[in-house]
């Protein structure tokens, strides 16, 4: 059995030129994983053209196809992404809607292409709303297929109100720290088990 494979989608507002909190929360999994022997891969979604629609490909511009392949590759996804008045970024919004829509895809025992891959979220903001963002990131994925392992979703929002990032602030934050290695270590632990006994494929076969 080869290394298993993480893929983030950092749904930072932000290109690779600016800083992203949710991407240095996001590389805390990472060193787990390195150091677990998983490839991790952190994708920022604001780098690419990903068009509106449910269509697997909508067509000349739109790159989602090329993330797709990513997804298909991946053991584990994660998504990040900051907070907006107590939301989910709406490219996070965009890539659950593009998951959904290839969703139709099949793997080879002809279950939703998601079946046997685990699914986690990361959070940052400096105001309430991670748990309510992890919840509806967490049941999409849940819903198109992936598994959900416990203890999945680490985040830092700091105190009420406007105040300091994930950088600045909540890099040294115990409870951050310790749900930071359940995400790593859970969602490595369930890859593991689904690599080696997949979910069978009698009565979830998309089409029977």
């Amino acid at each position: 059995m080869g290394a298993l494979k993480a893929l983030f989608l950092n749904a930072t507002l932000k290109s690779s030129e600016e800083e992203s909190n949710t991407e240095a929360l996001a590389k805390k999994v990472c060193q787990i994983y390195d150091n677990e022997n998983v490839e991790s891969e952190v994708v920022r979604l604001a780098d690419y053209a990903i068009s509106y629609g449910m269509d697997p490909d909508m067509g000349d511009g739109d790159e989602w196809p090329q993330l797709f392949e990513k997804v298909k590759e991946a053991d584990i996804l994660i998504i990040g992404t900051p907070l907006w008045l107590g939301e989910k970024s709406s490219i996070a919004t965009l890539a659950i809607e593009r998951l959904y829509g290839s969703s139709g895809e099949t793997n080879d025992e002809g279950q939703a292409v998601y079946y046997n891959k685990v699914g986690g979220v990361v959070v940052t903001g400096n105001e309430d709303g991670a748990k309510h963002a992890a919840a509806s990131i967490l049941y999409g994925l849940s819903h198109i297929g992936f598994v959900i392992p416990p203890n999945v979703d680490t985040y830092w929002v700091g105190e009420a109100g406007p105040g300091p990032s994930y950088i600045a602030a909540g890099q040294t934050n115990d409870f951050t720290k310790k749900h930071v290695e359940m995400l790593a270590y859970n969602t490595i632990h369930l890859a593991r088990m689904l690599n080696e006994h997949p979910i069978p494929a009698q009565g979830n076969l998309l089409e029977s």
